[in-house]
């Protein structure tokens, strides 16, 4: 019987080192991926916010260079051609 009883008392020993052993990795286990889900679930950083473009410079700017454009034009200094290229480029500016 001291054989029988060492033998269960053995293998009790085993199944409780086993079971604390696989209990130990399922929790791990679980919260490594709670971990990852929650890096997942978590709100993104925003894109930096692209710079804004400058302001467009004063109209009366524009306004005298339109200005000294005609007074070229009509001192025929500028062709009709160059005059309308000249003028497209200060309103895209």
């Amino acid at each position: 019987m001291p054989g029988l009883l060492r033998g269960v008392a053995r293998t009790a020993v085993v199944a409780g080192t086993a079971t604390a052993v696989s209990n130990r990795v399922s929790r791990r286990q679980q919260g490594r991926w709670a971990q990852q889900e929650y890096e997942q679930a978590a709100p993104q950083p925003a894109p930096a916010a692209a710079p804004q473009a400058p302001p467009p410079p004063d109209m009366t700017s524009k306004i005298d260079q339109l200005k000294q454009l005609g007074e070229l034009k009509a001192q025929g200094v500028l062709t009709e051609a160059e005059f309308e290229e000249q003028k497209r480029r200060i309103l895209e500016s």
